[in-house]
């Protein structure tokens, strides 16, 4: 068996914390591992690091290196998509890798599965999935139907047929519906919410393709890197409309576990532990005289003072404040601001790159203040930018610093200045990350100001 984690989403519903270049599948909630760090963490029960396959974009790969880094999967297998076309695409260019590059016979069985969703316990899981790669290995279409709770709008919902494998053949598939449409399903009864989870052996894979989506089928009988550049042909479209919906080898399993797909600050309030008061208090918060509200603090002191049913989320550049049951709309709400062309939509204070991250404290006119953060080993580009200068001051660690031809030993509580249009090179010789306070000046501070003369990571 293989484990494919799709990872290339960016979804928008959970801003501020969650932003177009940090899209929540990175964020740690409910624990000190990343939504990512977690899902990879619960598959370890059924597979080796080597046997899992994490598809994401170019955005996103020094974000997931990271990751699998810190948590100390390495072996694990990354495929970047060159362009976003939804989940069926992204499932076949890992069935093709599998079989082209990890030498898989068309009997092996891929678990497919969201990198964001909360799921536990995790050895139920476990061993859930193991009841589903044996229904796959019969040939079958396998996906896990959560039984529905509520008249939820926001996901997906499964008709159950006949008794089948298990489980039940699958007799629909229905978009989010509206509310009184979800309220009729839940009174009815027979539906389960779509987990987004399946299980199918390669072959399988290929043949319902072939049988459904002849354009997607054409681009998968090629060889793994000719279907990885024609990638963009691909039809932009989810495994439920391309195969599942269209499929009469699909069966769901029911899923008593508790699930959770964070899919909006409405459903982490619901994961997260709560206070006498019903309350959610993450960070730097004080609720007074409040009731089933979620307080979080990303930095500033946030005080609630007699609030029912209230979401308020602060980030160091973004406030949020929805009811509960409301917090749907905030894509309403991001869309406005991408068409305002806000930088706030699209850009997260703190920005990860291949050496480290940079966080950025202010942003005025004509300075710039950044807290940078170099992991052990790891350095800048030699570089230099023609309309700004930089003051550097170490907090912790130490700094290998080259300015034009000198090169300097920079300790904690020391600085060094940076002169506009003067070759420079930042670098943690280290054991321990490097943390400093860059403070630039100039008439231009944006990220485009570099001119690159030397990179490990390939952005000269």
């Amino acid at each position: 068996m293989k484990v494919v984690v799709l990872a290339g989403g960016g979804g928008t519903r959970l801003f501020p914390l969650s932003r177009q270049d940090y899209p929540k599948q990175f964020l740690t909630i409910g624990g000190e591992m990343s939504l990512l760090a977690q899902t990879i963490h619960r598959f370890l029960r059924v597979v080796e690091p080597r046997d899992i396959v994490v598809v994401t974009n170019h955005a996103y790969y020094h974000h997931v290196q990271i990751e699998l880094r810190k948590w100390g999967v390495e072996q694990a297998h990354v495929i970047l998509e060159p362009d976003a076309r939804n989940t069926a695409p992204a499932i076949a260019l890992s069935a093709r890798y599998c079989l082209d590059l990890l030498g898989c016979s068309p009997d092996e069985v891929l678990f497919v599965a969201p990198s964001d969703h909360l799921v536990r316990p995790e050895e139920a899981y476990a061993e859930k999935i193991r009841e589903a790669v044996q229904v796959a290995q019969e040939g079958r279409i396998v996906t896990f139907g959560i039984q529905p709770t509520k008249a939820e709008t926001g996901y997906g919902y499964i008709q159950a047929g006949e008794a089948r494998d298990n489980g039940f053949a699958v007799r629909r598939f229905t978009e989010k519906p509206d509310r009184a449409r979800a309220e009729a399903f839940l009174a009815e009864g027979g539906y389960y919410w779509n987990s987004g989870m399946f299980a199918f052996t390669i072959g399988c894979l290929v043949e319902e393709i072939e049988a459904h989506q002849p354009d997607l089928a054409q681009l998968l009988r090629l060889p793994f890197e000719e279907m990885l550049g024609r990638f963009a042909e691909s039809p932009s479209i989810s495994i439920d409309n391309a195969v599942a919906e269209k499929s009469s080898r699909v069966v769901v399993l029911p899923f008593s576990l508790y699930w959770n797909d964070i899919g909006c600050w409405d459903a982490i309030f619901e994961a997260l532990p709560k206070d006498t008061e019903g309350n959610v208090v993450a960070g730097d918060c004080i609720p007074f005289q409040c009731r089933e509200t979620l307080l979080m603090s990303n930095g500033r002191l946030v005080a609630g003072i007699g609030l029912e049913d209230t979401l308020v989320v602060e980030t160091p550049d973004v406030i949020v404040v929805a009811r509960r049951g409301e917090s749907q709309k905030i894509k309403e709400v991001v869309d406005q601001l991408k068409q305002r062309k806000r930088r706030e939509a699209v850009e997260h204070p703190t920005q990860y790159r291949p050496w480290g991250s940079f966080t950025i404290l202010v942003d005025a006119e004509g300075h710039k203040v950044k807290r940078i953060v170099v992991q052990p080993g790891q350095r800048l580009s030699l570089q230099l930018h023609y309309h700004r200068s930089e003051h550097w001051v170490v907090l912790e660690g130490t700094a290998r610093v080259t300015i034009g031809d000198e090169v300097r030993m920079i300790h904690e509580n020391e600085s060094i200045f940076v002169p506009k249009s003067t070759r420079h090179r930042l670098e943690n010789p280290g054991k321990v990350p490097l943390v400093i306070i860059e403070v630039q000046n100039g008439i231009y501070l944006e990220e485009d100001d570099i001119v690159r003369f030397n990179d490990e990571y390939g952005r000269n």
